[in-house]
């Protein structure tokens, strides 16, 4: 098991990562919110937008998060709303294991991404995340209820913020409910761009 347990989100610099109904995704304020990613040339071949984009280190960083990870969780909101939105070859192309109370058979989708359903919790989902990523890293994809479950069960150990330079006012706070008596913070990581911030962190107990 040597690799990391990690996540990487964008978040506005009023510390929101997602509207508060899943029916504003893709709304004005989460499209200002990603808008750093969309022009990106890896991000456009993954999701098969099309030819083209930019290159540069916000597109380096796209690459490097997508080649380090072997397998990602998530939770079911997140996964609710991604199966709406996201094209019949889902971006992941790794297995995704999502927490959830459903019982439901595994989701095979072209590309390389199979959706399994976890019925027995984070620490269960994780523990067959990194068996199935072998010597990469598990990414929790989120939505933010489910990182924060991470993060509070001290089961993170780096995450990545793409400190965006939109403000949401409402919504998801990332960090909202986090146990800071248990949970210490060390830099190791600060690049920017025209477009973003881009903040890294490792995580250790106090």
């Amino acid at each position: 098991m040597a690799g990391k347990v990690f996540f990487s989100v964008s978040m506005s610099l009023d510390g929101f990562i997602a509207p508060e109904s899943s029916e504003e995704l893709m709304g004005r304020q989460w499209m200002e919110l990603q808008q750093w990613i969309f022009p990106q040339r890896f991000f456009r071949e993954n999701l098969k937008l099309g030819e083209g984009g930019e290159e540069g280190r916000d597109n380096d960083i796209v690459r490097e998060t997508f080649e380090r990870t072997g397998a990602s969780v998530m939770g079911k909101r997140m996964f609710d709303a991604g199966e709406k939105m996201w094209p019949q070859e889902a971006p992941f192309h790794t297995p995704v294991f999502v927490v959830t109370h459903e019982k439901r058979d595994p989701w095979e989708r072209p590309g390389g991404t199979t959706f399994h359903f976890v019925n027995d919790g984070i620490e269960t989902a994780l523990d067959l995340a990194r068996e199935a990523a072998g010597d990469r890293d598990v990414r929790v994809a989120g939505g933010g209820a489910t990182i924060l479950e991470y993060v509070n069960a001290g089961l993170i150990d780096e995450f990545s913020i793409a400190l965006s330079p939109v403000l949401f006012g409402s919504g998801i706070r990332l960090f909202e409910g986090v146990d800071a008596a248990c949970v210490a913070l060390e830099q190791v990581r600060v690049e920017h761009s025209p477009r973003v911030a881009h903040l890294t962190y490792t995580v250790r107990k106090r």
